[in-house]
Order: structure tokens, then C-alpha cells, then sequence
């Protein structure tokens, strides 16, 4: 049964905001997605909206008659310090003038490099690359934000991500692809270092859960992510779902600023090498502690991820 009450509104449709858009229909309730062209694919009864989110009288127009904006656009790789902060500042304004909560989904790019700690929410911001100085600042202006009372604001932060839908990532294309495909996954770092990444659905759902609850707002949450196991036991554990003898390619630094000498995106991801040299472990328990949301299991996740690809790879034949 369709809520027919307020709107929730979604700007983004990647993957997170997608999954978002899942766990809001699963409840019910009516949804309004937000991105550039206004085209996306999804259900019939859920509303796509096109336009500049940069631009405060658009944001506005967009987040009329919600409660809860969720901010999951995310801009072209190498065009971060340009695009990304006039974007959460137009959703902000947007947010601001519907008086309405604002759920913000963020990355770990603000600790910088942990030296292997365990990543919790209370570890200093030590950022030392480009896009984490970004991050960084972004973050601490949400909490500006609601500490003012401009805006009510919930932050979820999440590490690498995989599943439906899900192609650009560390755990994408290049590794769910090609496992179909019983080519080598291509992975950057080491391997064999201990690395959480997070189910996509999951961050959709502890997103939603964010924006239920009012214990939530005023700070930054570490959603819920599988268990944590190296990189070369996340592809095995693919490879075997998928059925065929486990390939791994894991691409030297050398070879990275090479190549991204002529493919930005690519020379973008190297100042963020160092979460794929050293233990990359995310602890989320003050989350499940306080909301009671657990993350779908590993196997499942990787189970679920695979079933998608195939289908996309079916299709797209």
C-alpha cells in the first residue's frame, strides 16, 4: 500500500540514491527523485525531477512539501572541489526552506590514513589528499548547518560499496564483471589487508532509518557493513558464488599514475591508495547499538550483487 501523504525527496540517482528509493517504496511511501536530466529508471508512481542542484531557487522548488531530503549526488570524480560543495549547498537552501531533515550520505575520505586503526566515528579528521580535504570541509558545514538551526541534519557515512547497480567502484565493474566474464578482477593496493566494504541496500536502509529518527540528527553515523575481510577473500568468496577458479590483478601504483596521466577519473583515485596499503576496518556498532540495524551478511551481499550482474550483463547483450 503507497503512502499518499508527504513526499520524500531523493536528489541523486546512483546507486545510493537508488537504493534509497527501494527501501522507501518497500515502506510505502511516495518518493521524488532529483538529478540533472530528469530521466532515471525507475517505478511507476515515483516522481523524477531535472535540474541544477546548484542552484538554491531550484533546490527549493524540489523539496516543497517533504519532511526529509536525502543528499546522495555525488559529481564526476575530478570535478570535486569545483562542483561537489556548490551542490550540498543548494540542497542545504532546499532543505532549509522545506524545514525539513536533511540526510546526508558521506564517504571515510575525512580521517586520512588511519595507520590501520579501526575507523570510528570520534577519530580525528586527518585528511591529506584533495578529495578528503573536500570531504572534510563539506562535513564539518552540515554540522554548521544544524548547529545554527538552518537545517536538522543526520549524517551516514560509508566505505567502499558494491552491489545492484552499483558499476563504478573499487568493488564494481571491474571486479563483479569480470568474475562473470572468468577474467581476473582488477583490485589497486594490496590484497591481503583487511578492508570493509558496504552493501549498497544497507546504505539505503540506514539512510531511511536516519531519517526516522530524531535520535539521529546533529552528527555523523557509520552505517552497518558486512563483516570485514581482506580483498583477496571478498573476490574469492565472488568467484566461488559466480562458479569459476578465483583471478585477482592487483595494479601496482606505477602502473595507476601512468595510466591516469591520461584518464583523470583514474589519476584521481590514487591519493587514495593508502585505504587499499593498510588495514581499511570500519566499526558501525554505535549505529546497530542505537537503532537496532544489522548488515546483510557477506555471502548474502555477494550473492545478491552477483544475481544483478548477471542479469545486467544478460540484457545488455
Amino acid at each position: 500500500m503507497t503512502d499518499n501523504g508527504e513526499i520524500h525527496v531523493i536528489f541523486g540517482t546512483g546507486p545510493v540514491g537508488m537504493s534509497v528509493m527501494d527501501e522507501l517504496s518497500s515502506r510505502g511511501k511516495r518518493v521524488r527523485m532529483v538529478n540533472r536530466s530528469g530521466r532515471a529508471d525507475v517505478p511507476a508512481g515515483v516522481e523524477v525531477l531535472g535540474g541544477d542542484a546548484a542552484d538554491p531557487a531550484f533546490t527549493q522548488d524540489a523539496s516543497s512539501g517533504t519532511s526529509v531530503v536525502y543528499f546522495a549526488l555525488n559529481p564526476p570524480y575530478d570535478k570535486w572541489p569545483e562542483l561537489f560543495p556548490s551542490l550540498q549547498d543548494g540542497v542545504v537552501e532546499g532543505a532549509a526552506s522545506a524545514g525539513a531533515k536533511l540526510v546526508a550520505v558521506e564517504n571515510l575520505y575525512m580521517y586520512g590514513p588511519t595507520g590501520g586503526r579501526t575507523i570510528t566515528e570520534d577519530l580525528p579528521q586527518a585528511a591529506n589528499t584533495r578529495k578528503g580535504a573536500v570531504r572534510a570541509r563539506m562535513s564539518q558545514e552540515l554540522m554548521e548547518a544544524h548547529g545554527s538551526g538552518k537545517v536538522r541534519v543526520a549524517i551516514g557515512r560509508a566505505s567502499d560499496f558494491f552491489g545492484p547497480r552499483v558499476l563504478a567502484s573499487a568493488a564494481g565493474e571491474q571486479v563483479f564483471g569480470r568474475a562473470l566474464q572468468g577474467k581476473g578482477a582488477q583490485v589497486a593496493g594490496d590484497p591481503d589487508q583487511p578492508h570493509t566494504y558496504t552493501y549498497a541496500p544497507d546504505i539505503g536502509k540506514g539512510l531511511v532509518v536516519l531519517g526516522e529518527r530524531e535520535e539521529a540528527l546533529g552528527r555523523a553515523w557509520h552505517l552497518p557493513s558486512p563483516e570485514t575481510v581482506t580483498t583477496r577473500q571478498f573476490v574469492d568468496m565472488i568467484f566461488e558464488d559466480v562458479g569459476k577458479p578465483a583471478r585477482i590483478q592487483a595494479a601496482p601504483k606505477i602502473l595507476l599514475r601512468a595510466l591516469g596521466l591520461f584518464n583523470p577519473p583514474l589519476r584521481e583515485t590514487i591519493e587514495m591508495l593508502y585505504e587499499f596499503e593498510e588495514p581499511f576496518v570500519v566499526d558501525h556498532s554505535d549505529f546497530t547499538r542505537t537503532f537496532g540495524v544489522h548488515a546483510t551478511p557477506l555471502d548474502e551481499a555477494i550473492g545478491e550483487t552477483v544475481r544483478w550482474y548477471r542479469d545486467h550483463h544478460s540484457r545488455a547483450r
